[in-house]
């Protein structure tokens, strides 16, 4: 080979050499590009998590209630009567567990009705509730046990409303939920303001009382489930549960 096409070879190696190294330079920039795309929309979807997750605790603020009741008195046992001076029947109780999602089921289709009649001077109602899901693994037990202790340290002008905010925010089933900050914060959204009512939560001052009251409804009314709701002592029907002021008024035109 003469020397010119030795210089000519070396020539076209030395710019397919480059021509390879710029290939490869330019896909090394290309991918640090996807990287660092790839990276801030990691970072983007991660903040927006957080806020959104802030944002969820941030909205679940209780409000008072402030439709039709009766006045609330609390009972020595624990159980909260509603009903208008002087009403004695017919007499609706409600044995409820505030995990229980049928009892939200039932609250929301009929909690405003039972408001509302004992408003109306036509019922007595009284709520008992209590922990039913005793013998369940966490957090099922801890939530049941934690927002019936709770309920328990509220005063009665403010019980309503925190009855009602128990069962807006029931945490999803098999999650953990009525976390002790959040039982407090609601209580002091409807207005408790008794110096010991932080104290009452975070300690579970009233599990003892829960623990009774649980017992008086399992063992000596023989509630196996909940809700039930019994007017004048009877057990209400699935049918008459659908119903509530019907059988109320039913039960008063009987009387």
């Amino acid at each position: 080979m003469s020397k010119a096409a030795r210089e000519r070879s070396a020539r076209e190696k030395l710019a397919a050499e480059r021509k390879r190294q710029a290939a490869r330079q330019k896909q090394q920039r290309l991918l640090g590009i996807v990287i660092g795309a790839v990276v801030a929309i990691a970072a983007v979807v991660a903040v927006t998590v957080v806020v959104l997750d802030q944002r969820g605790k941030r909205d679940q603020t209780a409000a008072a209630y402030t439709g039709p009741q009766a006045p609330l008195t609390r009972q020595d046992d624990g159980s909260v009567v509603m009903a208008k001076a002087g009403v004695n029947a017919p007499t609706l109780e409600i044995f409820e567990d505030f995990q229980c999602p049928a009892c939200k089921a039932f609250e929301e289709a009929n909690g405003k009705t039972i408001k509302e009649l004992a408003a109306e001077g036509k019922v007595k109602v009284v709520f008992r509730p209590f922990h039913l899901f005793n013998q369940q693994q966490d957090p099922i037990k801890g939530n049941s046990l934690r927002s019936a202790a709770a309920a328990l340290c509220v005063p009665a002008p403010q019980w309503l409303s925190y009855h009602d905010a128990l069962f807006e925010f029931q945490p999803r089933e098999g999650s953990k939920g009525f976390a002790p900050d959040d039982l407090v914060a609601w209580g002091k959204d409807v207005g408790v303001n008794d110096a010991g009512f932080e104290k009452c939560v975070r300690d579970e001052q009233k599990k003892p009382q829960v623990d009774q009251m649980t017992k008086y409804a399992l063992e000596e009314r023989g509630v196996t489930g909940t809700p039930s709701v019994y007017l004048n002592g009877t057990k209400l029907s699935d049918q008459q549960m659908s119903d509530v002021r019907g059988a109320v008024e039913a039960a008063a035109a009987a009387k």
